[in-house]
């Protein structure tokens, strides 16, 4: 097991350096030009080669990718800025915002909490009820139940995320003003009470889960139809098994091993960012954070946010994978 972790880390390295190569460059093949957008409408010839001397665009890229690189591996992160003005950008150095000059570090910092509480309220939502409605329909298979939650999960799957979001903003904030609109500044930070930040974060958290329960309702039906009719499950009720051992503990646990699999991978992407969620609700997360660095072009921001997804995602892999073997005893890592 220990070497397995330890290949699939050194792996995620790489797919990290892949990435970020892909990421930088294809930067750099847009037509922009990020002197231009630095130096704002006051740009003359003279204020341009200025900012390429201390942003250092006047490098081959490959230097100005090398330079970048530094910045996330070495411990004592980088220089950055030209001669005289020279300033230092601790580890991890993602460099300064084109738009603002904040470190981009500190931009995602202050993100990544609402982006966090957001996607684990959710996806505690869309686990819990899409498990037990999948698993509630495939015991009672082809009765009012079964075509009830199979119904749900279909409206869930087809009705648009921006749509729902919005309808929802609409009637419990607008309408109705049983809720107030979120405030993520205090939410996150859980300043205002259990209660409040609930409030603040309901319709986000249920706007989300509608999506994705609906996903693990089907899922988790079709597994548990195909599981129940294993043999190991009639050896199980030919021994004697009461039902809820059988269901529970050698059913669900096997038919639990995708749902596992998409779990991680979905609650890693989300941790990386729920972009429309976040813009309907206009919470200041990663997502947001994501949509306004590409509208302008800002290198440094765009770079940051889509390494800091990327952990999350290669991350998440090789926990799901590690959970296999923990699930699923027929499950062995190699």
């Amino acid at each position: 097991m220990g070497r397995y972790v330890i290949r699939r880390l050194l792996q995620t390295v790489v797919i990290l350096v892949v990435i970020s190569a892909i990421t930088f460059f294809l930067f750099w093949a847009t037509p922009a030009n990020p002197a231009l957008l630095i130096c704002g409408k006051n740009c003359n010839t003279e204020t341009v080669a200025q900012v390429n001397a201390t942003y250092g665009f006047d490098d081959p890229l490959i230097v100005q990718y090398g330079t970048y690189m530094q910045g996330l591996v070495s411990p004592g992160g980088r220089t950055i800025g030209s001669e005289g003005s020279e300033r230092e950008c601790a580890w991890p150095c993602f460099g300064e915002s084109y738009q603002n000059g904040i470190p981009v570090w500190d931009s995602i910092s202050d993100a990544f909490p609402a982006t966090f509480w957001l996607a684990l309220g959710a996806a505690v939502l869309w686990l819990f009820f899409g498990v037990m409605l999948g698993l509630v329909a495939a015991l009672r298979k082809g009765k009012f139940i079964d075509k009830l939650s199979v119904g749900i999960a279909l409206f869930g799957v087809s009705f648009p995320t921006l749509v729902f979001g919005y309808l929802l903003l609409y009637v419990f904030i607008v309408k109705l003003q049983w809720l107030p609109f979120p405030d993520t500044a205090n939410a996150a930070l859980f300043t205002v009470g259990p209660a409040k930040w609930v409030q603040f974060y309901i319709l986000p958290w249920m706007t989300l889960a509608l999506v994705f329960a609906a996903l693990y309702t089907r899922l988790t039906r079709a597994n548990m139809i195909d599981t129940m009719n294993e043999d190991y499950i009639r050896t199980a009720r030919a021994k004697g098994l009461d039902e809820r051992t059988v269901v529970f503990k050698h059913g669900l646990r096997s038919a639990l091993t995708p749902i596992v699999t998409i779990f991680g991978l979905d609650l890693g992407g989300l941790l990386g960012g729920a972009v429309i969620t976040e813009q309907i609700f206009s919470i200041t997360g990663l997502g947001k954070f994501a949509i306004d660095s590409v509208l302008s072009n800002d290198l440094p921001a765009i770079m940051g946010v889509v390494l800091f997804a990327a952990i999350f995602v290669v991350v998440a892999n090789i926990i799901v994978d590690v959970l296999y073997a923990v699930i699923d005893p027929r499950v062995r890592l190699s």
